[in-house]
């Protein structure tokens, strides 16, 4: 079975009638049609087409970017899509996922979009290993400074307070104090 996905943002001045014609035209025999933007993940008709596909079934939109304006959500879809052992075809680039060049084709849009993705955990590391040189550490705030640490380790240690009303006493939850005092007893 053929399913069609049409899709336009919510601005009042969009309409599906163009995309409809064309999937109809195309032989889409059930159409679902989606007022959202093509960025967003919770689409319902996008999910309750793609819950109702089975093996040889076919998705067709009008235009890649009806299915999605993300290249990690159109390739996420695409891996349910071949999960589910259904097809793609998208009418305006002419790419159908149900012929070897169409499957050659989106297999080398996901090797840009891995490419891309690599490219960016590169750029991060040097980021943050840049950052480590300058003196700048990531991760959050330390709760409490070296001598209200040492404070907390005496007064426990000592008897004269309890974890718990170090906790209040300091503004922090007790499961700081407990770290703390863990890390102490492992030096």
């Amino acid at each position: 079975m053929q399913f069609g996905y049409a899709r336009v943002s919510k601005h009042h001045d969009q309409d599906t009638t163009l995309q409809l014609k064309a999937l109809q035209d195309a032989g889409a025999e059930r159409v679902f049609t989606e007022h959202a933007s093509g960025g967003r993940w919770d689409r319902p008709e996008l999910q309750k087409m793609l819950d109702q596909l089975r093996e040889g079934d076919v998705v067709v939109v009008w235009k890649l970017d009806r299915l999605s304006r993300s290249l990690k959500d159109l390739l996420h879809i695409m891996e349910h899509l071949s999960a589910r052992g259904a097809g793609f075809r998208s009418l305006t680039e002419n790419i159908d996922t149900t012929t070897p060049a169409g499957r050659m084709m989106m297999q080398m849009v996901g090797a840009f979009a891995e490419f891309e993705r690599a490219m960016i955990r590169e750029r991060t590391q040097a980021g943050l290993k840049q950052a480590r040189l300058e003196g700048r550490v990531g991760g959050r705030k330390r709760k409490l400074q070296p001598q209200q640490e040492r404070e907390i380790l005496e007064m426990v240690q000592s008897g004269r307070r309890t974890a718990a009303q170090c906790a209040r006493l300091f503004g922090v939850h007790p499961s700081t104090v407990t770290r703390l005092l863990q890390r102490q007893e492992t030096a």
